[in-house]
């Protein structure tokens, strides 16, 4: 059982999971996902979709195995937008769910994020770092509903035994991401096509670790088949200025794009890179796949969706 199935990372995620020959059941709101992201799933055997907000309540019939919880608008664009639905899927939807994969016997995932670490004071982030926080600005509803996702998930483990798993997305990108996403990949991809200038807020001396998707899916199935309980950094430990990204990405689609800057975000990180030593060390995992090879892999969705 899959929550937030049809969105971005999901849908790659329920695609890996049927290649296994496993039975998928995706329960999603589609309120920031796409149900067309589900394109060429739909039918296949062993998939279930069923439109359905967790945060409300969680009910799936016969055995379920596996919960993984992805559900949540996680775009800054969805921030303002969204928060009380945020809050509400971190805390009441992972409790639901939590709770299903305890009726179930089933093991749990939880897919958290970098943003547990705030605007790091600590570089690269290992996962023994507590984060810089605000907890009452604009990016809070996420930061701080996913911080008490994985207080939950920890907090059933101890008390109930459940399976649980932990791990802390980075910056991910790839075919199936919204054009409007309001993140710097598909904005500057977005802009580039179409010939506009690239938006840089701030300087562009502030960095992202960009991870593409299918690594990022072999980094969820390595946490979710490992007999690790706490949590795991599943990213791209090679970092790069926005001012960097822009120009490459400029080069990438062969665009005669500007570059120009505005206003930084209030709570923008400063610098995002994982430190991955424990799932180098405990699950043989790192990413394979370069930026330009993961631009080259991503560019023709784009293409697609501007034509």
């Amino acid at each position: 059982m899959i929550s937030g199935g049809a969105g971005f990372i999901g849908s790659h995620l329920c695609r890996a999971l049927l290649d296994r020959d496993c039975q998928v059941v995706v329960l999603d709101n589609l309120l920031t996902s796409r149900r067309a992201n589900l394109d060429g799933l739909e039918g296949r055997p062993g998939f279930e979709f069923s439109k359905h907000d967790v945060s409300l309540d969680v009910r799936v019939d016969g055995p379920v195995d596996l919960v993984l919880h992805l559900a949540s608008p996680a775009s800054p664009v969805d921030f303002p937008a969204f928060p009380i639905q945020i809050v509400k899927v971190g805390t009441l939807g992972t409790h639901n769910l939590l709770g299903l994969a305890r009726a179930k016997g089933a093991r749990f995932l939880l897919a958290s994020t970098s943003e547990v670490y705030g605007d790091p004071l600590v570089h690269p982030q290992p996962e023994s770092y507590w984060g810089n926080v605000n907890p009452i600005g604009p990016r809070g509803c996420y930061d701080e509903a996913k911080r008490c996702a994985e207080a939950f998930t920890m907090a059933y483990h101890r008390a109930h035994g459940l399976d649980t798993r932990i791990a802390r997305i980075f910056n991910t990108y790839g075919p199936g991401m919204r054009h409007d996403d309001g993140r710097v990949v598909p904005n500057f991809i977005t802009q580039a096509l179409a010939g506009q200038p690239l938006t840089i807020y701030g300087s562009g001396s502030q960095t992202r670790s960009l991870c593409y998707v299918d690594d990022l899916v072999r980094g969820l199935l390595a946490v979710l088949d490992s007999d690790e309980n706490l949590p795991f950094n599943v990213g791209n430990p090679e970092e790069i200025t926005i001012l960097e990204l822009a120009r490459t990405i400029i080069t990438a689609t062969g665009s005669r794009s500007e570059i120009v800057f505005g206003d930084r975000p209030e709570d923008d990180p400063e610098r995002r890179r994982p430190d991955i030593s424990r799932a180098r060390e405990l699950l043989g995992w790192e990413p394979r796949i370069s930026l330009a090879a993961g631009l080259e892999l991503t560019l023709p969705y784009f293409r697609n969706l501007a034509a």
